[in-house]
């Protein structure tokens, strides 16, 4: 393992007497504890693509992120950790003169290269597929590749072993999705009859469901049946925190001390409220992944 981490992350029963009164169990499966520096789905989805990137003998990554992406700062303190280095294409060309956000500037800080392209043609390199640098190995936004969809199905292996009687039919593990890799993985890693339930981050509908399907054929070379996202919970679109997400994610806090990021983790545990509440999810064990960490306090 290129890049240690504590594994299996550990999975914590979450007493909740709302959820419970409608028969659902809950679970955090806490990935934001799997390394310090590349927490969560970061780690799960580049622990294959760097042993790939080493093994091929790449001397650098390159990869792409808007000004707060958490997979731009993993790409670059990974790189660090391995001596390699590092070059982020970042959205926003008007940000390139701008003092740097403390984001950025973590990942200058750990040697990443930052290149800033114009917001209108962003999305069409994004993907990774135009950029040829000798040298490079280059992983697209949010890092969601095949390779991350096998590091992502690790978690469901792990669940497998760590749930009572292991997973089975009246489990939902559920997840966000900003880019479609962590539910792939999560989904093509379930045993029979255990389901992978989405939660877009962002206004994505139909546009992520292709995605997690692709992601699915290329990795896998077939589709999977057992998952599907809600579209509901977004806040308005990606980056949003509205005032009563961030309510629901500080009594959550204070309810049951752990510490909530808000962007993703936030919106997946406000979903699975919602959805019980709406007569959804009955009588289910449900386990969410904690995919994250919280932003530092300014």
């Amino acid at each position: 393992m290129l890049l240690p981490a504590a594994l299996p992350t550990p999975l914590l029963v979450i007493d909740d007497p709302e959820l419970a009164a409608a028969g659902v169990e809950l679970r955090l499966k806490r990935d934001d504890l799997a390394h310090p520096t590349v927490p969560g789905n970061k780690w799960r989805k580049l622990a294959p693509n760097l042993e790939h990137a080493v093994a091929a003998g790449y001397r650098g990554l390159l990869t792409y992120g808007g000004a707060y992406s958490t997979h731009v700062r993993a790409v670059a303190a990974a790189a660090k950790a391995l001596g390699l280095a590092s070059t982020g294409v970042i959205r926003g060309a008007e940000l390139a003169d701008a003092p740097r956000n403390w984001s950025l500037a973590r990942a200058e800080r750990d040697g990443m290269v930052l290149e800033f392209v114009e917001r209108s043609t962003y999305r069409e390199v994004a993907d990774g597929r135009r950029e040829r640098r000798p040298g490079y190995c280059v992983l697209p936004e949010g890092g969601s590749n095949a390779l991350a969809v096998h590091g992502a199905a690790v978690v469901s292996a792990e669940l497998a072993a760590q749930l009572p009687g292991g997973a089975g039919e009246r489990d939902v593990v559920c997840c966000p999705v900003g880019t479609g890799g962590t539910l792939a993985g999560i989904a093509a890693g379930l045993p029979p009859g255990a389901r992978a339930l989405g939660v877009a981050v962002l206004r994505g509908e139909g546009y992520l469901e292709r995605e997690v399907t692709a992601l699915h054929r290329s990795a896998c070379g077939r589709e999977f049946d057992n998952w599907e996202l809600t579209h509901d919970w977004h806040g308005g679109g990606y980056g949003r925190v509205p005032a009563e997400l961030e309510r629901f994610a500080a009594r959550f806090e204070a309810a049951h001390g752990v510490p909530i990021e808000r962007r993703y983790v936030a919106k997946t545990l406000q979903a699975v409220h919602g959805l019980v509440r709406a007569g959804d999810l009955a009588d289910c064990r449900v386990t969410v992944v904690v995919t994250g960490i919280p932003d530092p306090v300014a």
